[in-house]
């Protein structure tokens, strides 16, 4: 089997509601689907990039989002204080629970998916320049059929195709790789406010700063290709 990413661009005027407000320049500038049901009225949980208070108002403004709660990524509700939560701030984004009283993309968005005979995979993204980019999983003349329906109404394309993997495939480090990022951890050469050094590391690993930070180009250099290839 296959998995494909597709990125399908829609006009404003077919977008779904909640992706046309954020088409342009507006506050909340990225919306990713990250777990949604068969029905529209499952509650759906997205994460939104943008100010906390942006995305509540970009929800409220859209008609069939029945409930609605956003969360910032440290806890805190937001517009809830009918519910006697308090408001707190973020700067990285926030996340939304949503029930919609109906799936509003179009019709011909919708019915390529119902007659595809493909899985999707979280998550879908919707983003400002009008792209929604997501996966599917299947047999390559399922997924052939699909992107043939979907793009006869809206402009698709497939962006990558690999094999699918029942489980992401780990970054393949060697031994002494894995050993320097280990060590990196350990004296604080990740710390947002970095504590230690390659010097560190390479005192952990006892060798050559030279070689230290080597190993550590390599490994950083595996796992990030790995989680790109993943993402």
């Amino acid at each position: 089997m296959q998995q494909v990413t597709f990125e399908t661009t829609y006009a404003s005027g077919a977008a779904h509601p909640l992706h046309r407000r954020l088409m342009g320049d507006g506050p909340v500038t990225r919306a990713d689907v990250l777990i949604w049901g068969p029905t529209a009225d499952v509650t759906a949980l997205a994460w939104f990039d943008g100010e906390p208070s942006a995305v509540r108002e970009v929800l409220d403004a859209v008609d069939s989002a029945t409930e609605r709660r956003v969360v910032t990524a440290d806890g805190g509700v937001v517009g809830a204080a009918n519910d006697g939560s308090s408001e707190r701030g973020s700067d990285s984004g926030a996340y939304a629970f949503v029930r919609q009283s109906e799936y509003e993309l179009p019709e011909a968005a919708l019915a390529a998916v119902a007659d595809a005979r493909i899985a999707f995979v979280p998550p879908i993204t919707f983003r400002a320049s009008g792209v929604a980019r997501f996966e599917a999983v299947g047999e390559p003349d399922a997924l052939a059929e699909f992107y043939g329906d979907l793009n006869a109404a809206f402009d698709t394309a497939v962006v990558r195709v690999r094999e699918f993997r029942r489980w992401p495939e780990p970054a393949r480090l060697t031994d002494r790789q894995r050993a320097a990022l280990e060590a990196a951890v350990a004296v604080g050469y990740y710390d947002v406010d970095r504590s230690g050094s390659v010097a560190d590391v390479a005192a952990e690993l006892d060798c050559a700063s030279s070689t230290a930070g080597e190993l550590l180009r390599r490994a950083e250099s595996a796992v990030l290709t790995a989680f790109v290839g993943e993402s």
